[in-house]
């Protein structure tokens, strides 16, 4: 990962039905001609503390140094060439980041709840995470429904959003 920049692969040359799927839900074209933005889908918004300088080090390599945090607790990754997104998802594969489905259903957002934060009345990672596992589960087709978002808050402060998601739960 320290290379300065890889050299650019074949962007039709790779076929695999988990990096399309992974092209599809967690990449769009930027304005600028030859770049995309790529998110990275992160599991409750979780980060762990090894995964950070490997981090740090695919941002240098393909976005220039600079990673985003978003609302929907994923990290964005702009100016990203297209034709170096399949070697920055096979990067990512390497420290379990590469999940497809960000901003889709089975992106629960969840604020800590009751695991660390004094205002919280209820758990509300715990059921996150339960919810993101069902929905992952029922294996969701339909477009309309996988472009759906489900937040929820540990209290009614409503810090993870759930009044703007389509499915939304508050303690």
């Amino acid at each position: 990962l320290d290379a300065p920049h890889p050299p650019a692969p074949s962007v039709n040359g790779h076929r695999e039905a988990t990096y399309l799927h992974w092209l599809r839900t967690n990449t769009r074209k930027q304005k600028q001609p030859g770049y995309a933005m790529a998110w990275v889908k992160l599991p409750l918004g979780d980060v762990e503390a090894d995964q950070f300088h490997t981090l740090a080090a695919i941002a240098r390599r393909y976005a220039g140094s600079r990673v985003r945090c978003t609302v929907d607790q994923n990290l964005l990754f702009r100016w990203v060439p297209q034709g170096w997104l399949h070697d920055l998802w096979v990067d990512l594969g390497k420290l379990g980041l590469a999940e497809a489905g960000a901003n889709e259903v089975t992106h629960v957002v969840s604020c800590p709840g009751t695991d660390s934060c004094k205002l919280g009345i209820t758990s509300s990672m715990g059921l996150a995470a339960a919810v993101s596992q069902s929905l992952k589960e029922m294996q969701i087709t339909d477009p309309l429904v996988r472009a759906m978002s489900v937040k929820m808050s540990g209290c009614p402060n409503g810090c993870s959003r759930h009044h703007i998601a389509s499915i939304g739960f508050h303690g």
